[in-house]
């Protein structure tokens, strides 16, 4: 079994522990809280892969790598419900061990090659990102906020502008000579465990009911299909077409960065607010809507279909409307529940969400010819 496999384990748990965190606190510093944290887990996952797509993972060097990898990353995810408390400086020192000591075994081993650049530039860039994330650990408060943020803008940043620094060339994406396949699998792989989580959650709380009433198996059933009716728009015709497109595309390396590496992100994050508004509609189906259950319940899926809108244009050029129309449904939908929460109980928003989600997957039901753009 690939090593890479086994290595994604740790992110299951991490999945987890952030859809825990914003279940946990859904007002808007929980929200912002789980969305940093969100963001750092992914960037941590996504370095891996690209160091994976350059690097024979099965090579023994990798391998420990990657092992060492785990255990920062397991400890980074176990620090989640306290990243902002008595566990900031776990989660920034698991963090910074990830990003910094994969960059550096990587520089050293590629020093004589091609990307040996590349991945100089990467490890400086992290370099000085880690100080940002240990001093904001140690500050805590307002400061942890303002330094982690400045940290993460500044990685996410860096590939864009083909990690630029002064006196040193930049690294255009022409150079970065990606296996697109290998790309495509291994964020399909993510979303396959984002869904996973949602599956998870879903079954875990029919599970912990006390009483199963008509309405709560309807819940149950309503946030089933939510999570089939995802992956069936994710996987049942762009995925197999943009796999191929970024195989065959004269410049991988810009598609790897703006398809996969940035546009996945609201897809992932959309997937895991989702199964956060199915666990509260599911526990509480006939309550009186509140603003935290109308942002997950509806919100989720907007982030979902949005970020497979950007992935879409990206990678083919057109924006697809029947994802534009359904985003319109969505908001129209919170807008009222908004107004008039003892109406949309969270089931009737569940219910919606499963009735748009699934509408845009049924108008994808047939495949497209290889190698054409796909009408959205």
């Amino acid at each position: 079994m690939p090593i890479e496999l086994f290595f994604d384990l740790v992110y299951v748990f991490a999945i987890t522990q952030l859809s825990h965190l914003l279940l946990g606190h859904l007002g808007p510093a929980g929200a912002a809280q789980t969305l940093l944290l969100t963001l750092a887990v992914w960037w941590a996952w996504m370095y891996a892969t690209w160091t994976t797509n350059y690097c024979d993972p099965d090579h023994p060097a990798m391998r420990l790598t990657l092992a060492g990898m785990m255990l920062a990353g397991l400890a980074m995810a176990a620090a989640v419900p306290q990243a902002f408390g008595a566990r900031a400086l776990w989660f920034a020192a698991a963090y910074v061990t990830l990003q910094v000591g994969r960059s550096t075994v990587v520089a050293i081993a590629a020093r004589n090659s091609p990307h040996g650049h590349l991945f100089r530039l990467i490890l400086i860039w992290h370099t000085a990102a880690a100080l940002l994330w240990i001093g904001g650990a140690l500050a805590g408060g307002a400061v942890q906020v303002l330094l982690w943020v400045t940290a993460l803008a500044a990685e996410y940043a860096a590939p864009w502008h083909g990690y630029r620094l002064p006196f040193l060339r930049r690294s255009g994406t022409t150079e970065w000579t990606i296996d697109g396949a290998h790309m495509a699998e291994r964020c399909q792989l993510f979303v396959i465990l984002a869904l996973g989580e949602s599956i998870l959650l879903t079954g875990l709380t029919l599970a912990e009911g006390d009483h199963l009433s008509a309405a709560t198996v309807t819940a149950f059933a309503v946030a089933f299909l939510t999570s089939m009716a995802m992956w069936w728009v994710y996987f049942d015709r762009t995925a197999e077409a943009a796999a191929e497109k970024i195989a065959t595309s004269a410049d991988r390396g810009r598609l790897g960065r703006s398809a996969y590496t940035y546009s996945h992100i609201p897809i992932v994050a959309g997937v895991i607010v989702t199964a956060v508004g199915d666990e509260l509609a599911i526990a509480h189906p006939l309550d009186t809507t509140t603003a935290g259950i109308v942002l997950t319940v509806l919100g989720g899926p907007a982030l979902f279909l949005a970020g497979h809108a950007a992935f879409h244009r990206t990678v083919f050029g057109d924006l697809p409307a029947g994802r534009i129309a359904a985003l319109a449904v969505l908001a129209a939908t919170a807008l009222a529940a908004l107004l008039m929460p003892s109406i949309l109980t969270p089931l009737v928003l569940a219910t919606v969400a499963v009735l748009v989600v699934g509408t845009v997957a049924l108008r994808d039901r047939r495949p497209p010819a290889r190698g054409t753009a796909v009408a959205g």
